[in-house]
């Protein structure tokens, strides 16, 4: 165990002077979620929401505490075998960390300088706890026999010690190198004042909020947005180092973005509502925000790109994170006049670094596996033919238009409400297409029309009540939205896998 933590400790000062995310447990957590079945994330996201990173980490440290106890066992009887194993750990977090998408060959020294000063560790220990010889007859037996009872405690005990403090000191000095070089990066966030759009966001309607207790508010807070992606490492970048690339097939002028080439473009604001494929019905996946930054339909024209429907030779633009993550979007939806965003701005602040800062996209209507990119540093020009991008890989849609849906918010499940009125509320959405008409039903009767609030534009979600007289007993209610193309959503429950989640929500209440 001492042994397992010198290594964890003299990696973590590695991966300050490499990079934070080739830290081993970040590395082999990130190998984890790349093969993990579109089963299991959708569990791990389920289950355990935002907190799905922080338990696919305790679990990896729990599995090295209990290889680290084996693997002292083993050391007790055979020190040299015991020391190879650790180096074998080594070498499964150098291949995982340099195998991820952004891997790089300097990646494996974390892992690698761990594992050599834990197998020295390990090694020089378990000579401590090698049973001692016996000091005279006196003892309990003849000169230099072997005393199996007992070891070199003292020895033992200053040799951990030192391995223990050396590394908690290593450790500590990684952290801080690791939050001096973040620094620069916050510095950069703090220091950004967000520019007057040149297109202002309309207000949003008075009727917008129905402010009814329980149900959604209309903007989602930052603090409350959902988080889902595979990061354990959270990007952090200084946004006068960021840059994007823009090239591949159909770029007829090749463009290389600053921060600052973006602050000089037309500005806008918009607010648009961003889902999760992995949102289940009901799910809480989905949030709506004020949205500032550039067109990117005006950045592709610059580069000379063509939607397909006028000639262009690309169909899919395949986004590039700092993470390795690679998410394709149709060009024909970035350019078909929606309000298609490389975003730094949210809710009227700098983007958040768990939200993508300084720049990602925003694309109304798609959801987030094929549109939302954060921490953007490349976009490629190419077809679906020709490239799949990450989630593709794995089992989900190339193309995932956002699909009606609708939620209960209030009341909740299982809630007790007294007999009376009793207003029953949620949130629809369909963006890009806008919510026409939402109905609740009672126990499978007849389906009432709820009132609407008022919109704020088709790419945000939408707030209604209905007032439900109810009565005591058990019932169960149930919601279904229709989009302005008249599509009502379907009451057909399937999964999110490969394209999102569909059927009708519903809640069961006890009323007193």
């Amino acid at each position: 165990m001492i042994a397992g933590f010198c290594a964890l400790a003299v990696a973590e000062f590695t991966a300050a002077v490499v990079r934070p995310e080739a830290g081993p447990v970040a590395a082999v957590g990130g190998a984890v979620i790349d093969r993990a079945p579109p089963a299991l994330k959708d569990f791990a996201v389920r289950n355990f929401g935002t907190n799905d990173k922080l338990v696919l980490q305790l679990g990896i440290l729990t599995l090295l505490a209990v290889f680290a106890m084996a693997i002292g066992v083993l050391a007790l009887r055979h020190r040299l075998l015991g020391s190879a194993g650790v180096l074998v750990f080594g070498v499964v977090g150098a291949v995982a960390a340099v195998g991820r998408p952004e891997g790089r060959v300097s990646d494996a020294l974390p892992s690698m300088v761990g594992a050599v000063v834990a197998a020295g560790v390990l090694y020089l220990l378990a000579g401590r706890l090698a049973p001692a010889s016996r000091a005279s007859p006196a003892a309990g037996g003849r000169d230099g026999e072997p005393d199996h009872g007992a070891f070199d405690r003292r020895g033992f005990v200053i040799a951990a010690s030192a391995a223990v403090a050396a590394s908690a000191g290593a450790g500590l000095l990684g952290r801080h190198l690791t939050s001096a070089v973040q620094a620069g990066a916050a510095a950069s966030r703090e220091d950004l004042v967000l520019p007057v759009p040149d297109s202002v966001a309309p207000a949003v309607p008075a009727g917008a909020d129905l402010g009814i207790p329980g149900l959604s508010s209309f903007v989602t807070s930052n603090k409350s947005f959902y988080r889902v992606d595979t990061a354990l490492v959270v990007p952090r970048l200084d946004a006068g180092e960021w840059r994007l690339r823009v090239h591949g097939k159909g770029v007829s002028r090749p463009l290389t973005l600053t921060f600052q080439d973006l602050m000089r473009r037309e500005i806008i604001e918009r607010d648009i509502t961003l889902a999760c494929v992995s949102n289940e019905v009901g799910g809480p996946y989905i949030g709506n925000a004020r949205w500032i930054g550039v067109r990117l339909a005006d950045v592709l024209r610059e580069a000379g790109v063509k939607p397909p429907s006028r000639g262009g030779p690309a169909d899919q633009l395949v986004a590039r994170s700092v993470d390795g993550m690679t998410i394709g979007t149709p060009v024909e939806a970035v350019m078909d006049g929606r309000d298609a965003l490389l975003a730094f701005g949210m809710n009227g602040e700098p983007l958040p670094f768990a939200h993508g800062f300084p720049v990602r996209m925003v694309v109304p209507g798609l959801y987030g596996y094929v549109s939302a990119c954060k921490w953007i540093k490349d976009i490629e020009l190419t077809t679906f033919d020709d490239y799949d991008a990450y989630w593709v890989k794995r089992s989900w849609s190339q193309q995932a238009p956002v699909k009606t849906e609708s939620r209960i918010d209030t009341p909740r499940p299982f809630a007790s409400p007294k007999a009376g009125v009793i207003p029953v509320a949620g949130v629809a959405w369909a963006q890009h297409r806008g919510i026409q008409r939402v109905e609740v039903r009672v126990d499978g009767g007849p389906w009432h029309t709820a009132r609407l609030a008022a919109e704020d534009n088709r790419d945000t979600w939408r707030q209604w009540v209905w007032e439900w007289p109810a009565t005591s007993g058990d019932h169960t209610l149930e919601v279904r939205a229709t989009d302005r193309t008249g599509t009502t959503q379907t009451g057909h429950r399937v999964g999110t896998v490969p394209d999102g989640a569909t059927g009708w929500h519903s809640v069961v209440v006890d009323v007193s």
